[in-house]
């Protein structure tokens, strides 16, 4: 069956590219894959159909890009799991950061807004059991991936 064009399948299928343009996808590249299919609420069915718009195997589905870019209600809900998610994983790596900062820069997230979210998430560190890593990895991040 064929990909329905969503707004969430179009932002994984953009993020997927990006983690494909090496052509390797690394476990760890995976693991935040799945992080980003759940946040975006992308079935497995769904992403496995996305990795195959992306390497070419099935056509994109998505032919007027226009009406999914942009930034949207509920994107920054959306980022904020997806990065608290990828901040409780134990192990990150650079290209982790880099696809969340390509998620960020396609839901077109401005620069209060990520302000916004490292502020709620630093305020659940003290009542988290993960808070203490969580702020280490956030600030790594921040550190790595300013705003732009």
């Amino acid at each position: 069956m064929p990909l329905q064009p969503t707004r969430g399948t179009y932002l994984y299928c953009e993020v997927l590219k990006i983690a494909f343009a090496d052509e390797i996808v690394t476990t760890d590249e995976a693991r935040i894959l799945h992080i980003l299919a759940l946040a975006l609420g992308v079935d497995p069915t769904e992403a496995a159909t996305c990795r195959d718009i992306v390497t070419g195997v099935e056509p994109s589905p998505f032919h007027k890009e226009g009406e999914f870019r942009g930034h949207r209600t509920g994107d920054v809900a959306t980022y904020q799991s997806a990065l608290i998610a990828a901040l409780d994983d134990e192990v990150i790596n650079e290209d982790e950061w880099a696809l969340l900062d390509a998620l960020r820069m396609f839901m077109n997230l401005q620069s209060d807004q990520h302000a916004l979210i490292a502020q709620a998430i630093m305020m659940t560190a003290e009542v988290d059991q993960h808070g203490q890593r969580r702020l280490e990895r956030l600030q790594k991040f921040l550190a790595l991936h300013p705003y732009r």
